[in-house]
């Protein structure tokens, strides 16, 4: 009897800025992506990198990086939470927070 034995593989990964040991083609399409930002007034620019085998259809991948995202800002709506509530409990009770000042 044959085993049958699947094989897959996926790299990701996530930059904000050129490496050094990349391309001027590379350096000027960075270059090109913080202008943009500039123009925007605001954001930011990640670029991603996905190679997944088997392959994957785009939309496929274009559902997972929303999804991801989706729990992204989940995640920084609670830190933004647990800072304003912090942000309150240091004006209403400052005296619960003098140790931290005082080590």
């Amino acid at each position: 009897m044959k085993v049958y034995k699947p094989e897959w593989q996926c790299t990701f990964s996530v930059n904000e800025g050129v490496e050094e040991s990349a391309s001027w083609k590379a350096r000027i399409a960075w270059r090109i992506r913080e202008f943009a930002d500039r123009l925007d007034g605001g954001g930011r620019t990640i670029k991603i990198d996905c190679n997944v085998s088997p392959r994957v259809s785009r939309q496929d991948i274009d559902t997972c990086l929303g999804k991801g995202f989706e729990v992204t800002q989940g995640l920084l709506l609670q830190l933004a939470h647990q800072a304003a509530c912090e942000d309150v409990m240091r004006h209403a009770k400052a005296e619960l927070f003098e140790e931290e000042h005082q080590r």
